[in-house]
């Protein structure tokens, strides 16, 4: 998947950029929209973004969601880059889009309520350096790719139309502490608020 760079006028939008604020929950980082998958729990949408990079490590995938914090999470899974899956750079919008559906799928409530909340407006991530999953301030304009914005635009629409269904990605290897992820994996809506 290739994304071109866009550009947002910077009061024309919704952004976010940490977990604080009032759109804070559209951040992958974000607490309290826990994952169910392969009968395990995980705390942030970003601990199993970071876990899918290692699917023949299981050891490392258990300790990436073992971090209370996604930082922490997302800064142990660094230290293991050489252990990343080889097709990660071709498959991981597609993951990334996996991760925040399953987000809406089993926090239904509260994570619909958001999106929705965010009206038709463009959604960015506002980030300091990173261009490809968000974008960075450049005078009166956000600039970057903003992949995660623009999957959260396109989940908005789902909601709006009542079109979502959680779809698993047709990816090989597509393993979260030695299962293959498929619908038998997910739970639906499993927490309401």
């Amino acid at each position: 998947m290739v994304l071109s760079i866009r550009k947002y006028k910077k009061d024309e939008c919704i952004t976010f950029k940490s977990t604080k604020g009032h759109y804070g929950s559209l951040s992958n980082m974000a607490p309290n929209y826990p994952i169910h998958i392969n009968g395990t729990i995980l705390r942030t949408t970003e601990a199993l973004y970071q876990a899918l990079r290692f699917p023949n490590y299981p050891e490392i995938q258990k300790e990436i969601i073992q971090y209370a914090s996604p930082i922490s999470a997302k800064k142990f899974g660094r230290r293991h880059l050489n252990k990343t899956r080889s097709d990660w750079n071709q498959i991981r919008f597609k993951v990334m889009k996996f991760c925040i559906e399953l987000k809406l799928y089993q926090n239904y409530d509260i994570f619909s309520k958001m999106l929705l909340a965010t009206k038709d407006l463009p959604i960015v991530e506002y980030t300091d350096k990173d261009k490809v999953w968000g974008a960075t301030l450049e005078g009166e304009y956000y600039v970057g790719t903003n992949a995660l914005g623009r999957l959260l635009m396109e989940l908005r629409e789902k909601v709006k139309n009542d079109k979502f269904e959680l779809i698993i990605p047709e990816i090989e290897n597509f393993r979260f502490l030695s299962q293959i992820i498929d619908k038998n994996s997910v739970p639906n809506n499993v927490y309401k608020k």
